[in-house]
């Protein structure tokens, strides 16, 4: 019998692991810089509160299912959702709330290289009073973020989806306004011809107009020239501009989801990927559809797996110490990375029985730093794996000033 994981399932290996967790380090750390309350919603919901936000086809989409009491549940497949039930349910809150949460989504797509049903996502939201200076703050946090984890040439491409509707409307005189939204949405991965023959039921000369302002670098007073009403858009930038976020462009072929969202929205984009890393934007609709219209909502997130492929040659640097001893030592090695480990130090001991060489041979192909070698009693041999120095000192002096003796080269013998 062959014992497998489903299709699109996978174990989290060492090395991703150790991306995620940087990754969820550094997100937390953000998010107590900006005071957002962390909790984890629930991983499992009635199948009803998730298609509040996506109708009844994510069923196809998601893991849904029975359970033994026969109610529809599902799988989450994002993190909002069960945020903003949460919130919506709350109405002890004060507002603005902020949340912010880390976790495992799943999602019944077709798998693909680097694309898996089973992923993590960070995740902001706002819980407000319909205020630009939440989307304004949601957009600055994930400038933060993106740039503590060093990511290169990043930017973030902004629409207001109230401006651009009201220019279909009022300016264009456009009935079919979702449908120009969909296919602006697939500009980024279709040609323009593609879209006005898929599109051929619009006015072709309204819709070709709308594509070609979606390739240029639009500036405000351009889109004053156009006639689009930009007072909401230089709003939001004047708060940016007072938050020293700076690497902002305008794009209004950034329109998200059609039937979610409803004023800003956003996209961040880095150097090193040519797909979005974050989404985001304001989201009232789902607030008003799980019963709260007094509620305004905006939020962002972001794939970690995605962002993760993008740190592939980065690495952390991390000081770890390995004992290595005659089997005789024993005892004295173990009570020495047991001091190690109380001093913060990450530390490992032999555990196999086997002679000093294979010890080293094991620290140096597993990433140890140094090696504390215990080869006679009361005295521990020190060695750099990189470059070989060594020092030997008394192990009575080394457990007494331990930070000291590990800086400590052949220099110093």
């Amino acid at each position: 019998m062959k014992f497998e994981l489903p299709r699109g399932i996978r174990d989290i290996e060492v090395k991703e692991y150790e991306k995620i967790n940087y990754l969820r380090n550094k997100f937390f750390d953000t998010a107590r810089l900006f005071d957002f309350k962390i909790m984890e919603p629930s991983p499992i919901e009635m199948l009803s509160t998730l298609e509040s936000k996506s109708g009844p086809n994510i069923k196809n989409e998601i893991y849904a299912f029975k359970d033994k009491g026969d109610r529809e549940i599902a799988l989450r497949f994002d993190l909002t959702v069960g945020l903003t039930r949460y919130v919506a349910s709350r109405r002890d809150l004060p507002l603005p709330t902020k949340f912010a949460t880390f976790g495992g989504v799943w999602r019944y797509d077709e798998p693909q290289l680097g694309r898996y049903r089973w992923f993590h996502q960070w995740d902001i939201e706002i819980y407000d009073n319909f205020s630009l200076e939440s989307d304004a703050e949601v957009i600055e946090f994930t400038d933060r973020y993106l740039n503590s984890i060093g990511l290169d040439g990043l930017r973030i491409e902004i629409n207001d989806r109230v401006m651009l509707e009201n220019y279909l409307r009022d300016v264009l005189s456009v009935n079919e306004v979702d449908e120009y939204f969909r296919a602006m949405d697939k500009s980024s991965k279709k040609s323009k011809e593609q879209l006005l023959e898929e599109y051929s039921m619009l006015d072709k000369n309204r819709l070709e107009h709308m594509l070609s302002l979606i390739s240029k670098d639009l500036t405000l007073e351009r889109l004053r020239e156009l006639r689009f009403d930009t007072s909401r858009i230089e709003e939001l930038l004047d708060s940016l501009k007072s938050r020293d976020v700076r690497n902002v462009k305008i794009n209004i072929g950034i329109v998200r989801g059609l039937d979610y969202y409803s004023g800003i929205v956003f996209e961040a984009f880095s150097n090193e990927s040519k797909n979005a890393i974050v989404g985001g934007g304001r989201y009232d609709r789902l607030t008003e559809a799980l019963g709260r219209k007094d509620l305004g909502a905006t939020g962002a997130a972001g794939g970690i797996e995605r962002i993760a492929n993008l740190l592939k040659e980065r690495k952390e640097h991390v000081e770890k110490i390995y004992v290595a001893y005659d089997i005789s030592l024993k005892n004295e090695a173990l009570s020495l990375a047991s001091s190690l480990r109380r001093e913060g130090i990450i530390a490992a001991a032999e555990l196999s029985k086997r002679q000093l060489r294979k010890q080293l041979e094991y620290a140096s192909k597993n990433d140890f730093c140094k090696a504390i070698i215990l080869e006679r009693d009361q005295m521990a041999k020190i060695k750099d794996m990189k470059s070989g120095e060594e020092c030997i000192i008394e192990l009575s002096r080394f457990k007494k000033d331990i930070a000291s003796y590990l800086k400590c080269s052949s220099k110093d013998n």
